[in-house]
């Protein structure tokens, strides 16, 4: 029987870890929140007017609830693997005549049919992916020809300060890997999408150690979930010693920096529509 490869996901294992954060989730995604902003600006220069949209990992359904403001006449699809965080999302959407729906399902085989959704947007959640391209194709599935994608995700560089402290202590992995902005352009073409348009953003939060960034990490549900984490506790020795590699990267001003690299893509359907674009 093969290992699996050191970086491979279970999704079990993720759709459980934010179900046990789906009901704190809203108050630690900081970051979620910014980039789900960013991708709601990026949207305002689209002509196309969507009357089906796809959230796919809508978590509590923040992004989704902006959606429907921005487009009301739109039904849009709360999609996430976690079934507490869509539960979380159904209590916040309006009561009466809402045009949000919830669908707990997983983004490699959504349950929608061929060619039905104008829109599909996806904040922060195809690093949590083992095959990109699977995803990809299942999203030029579902979108109409001159449907749009809208996405963000994580590049290379996030948390590289934390990897390279936990690198400097021994070989396991700790942290989750990231894809490189390139491989998802590249995977966007393979499966048939136009036009896709790449591009990459840095974010960089402070911490007075580095237990307060491994704590909202949990809180989020962002910890290490890989094939290649050690399996035993990790001894007080070298949690220490990762704790001392990453005081290297205290600033003048006394505080810890942790890096985010933040990838954005869009593209359009297999047939580009040139009515969406101005």
């Amino acid at each position: 029987m093969n290992s699996l490869p050191p970086e491979y996901l279970d999704k079990r294992q993720i759709s459980q870890s934010f179900e046990h954060v789906a009901a704190t989730y809203e108050q630690w995604a900081r970051l979620q929140k910014m980039v789900g902003e960013e991708l709601l600006e990026r949207l305002q220069w689209l002509k196309l007017v969507p009357h089906q949209i796809l959230d796919v990992g809508a978590g509590v359904g923040r992004l989704s609830r902006a959606l429907s403001r921005q487009y009301k006449q739109a039904h849009v699809y709360n999609v996430d693997i976690a079934l507490e965080m869509v539960k979380v999302g159904h209590l916040h959407a309006p009561r009466w005549f809402s045009k949000q729906h919830f669908v707990c399902a997983d983004a490699a085989q959504l349950p929608f049919a061929d060619d039905s959704v104008d829109l599909l947007v996806s904040n922060l959640m195809l690093q949590w992916c083992n095959d990109i391209q699977v995803i990809f194709a299942e999203f030029a599935r579902v979108l109409k020809p001159e449907g749009a994608l809208f996405f963000s995700t994580f590049g290379p560089d996030t948390l590289k300060e934390l990897r390279e402290s936990w690198a400097s202590v021994d070989n396991a992995s700790h942290v989750n890997r990231f894809l490189d902005m390139h491989n998802y352009g590249d995977a966007l073409l393979q499966v048939g999408f136009s036009n896709p348009v790449m591009d990459v953003d840095r974010f960089q939060f402070t911490y007075s150690d580095a237990k307060q960034l491994m704590k909202e990490l949990k809180h989020i549900g962002a910890h290490n979930l890989t094939a290649g984490r050690s399996h035993a506790l990790t001894g007080k020795r070298k949690f220490q010693a990762m704790l001392a590699a990453y005081e290297e990267y205290r600033s003048a001003e006394g505080l810890l920096p942790a890096t985010y690299e933040v990838v954005y893509g869009h593209a359009w359907g297999k047939k580009l529509s040139q009515i969406g674009r101005r």
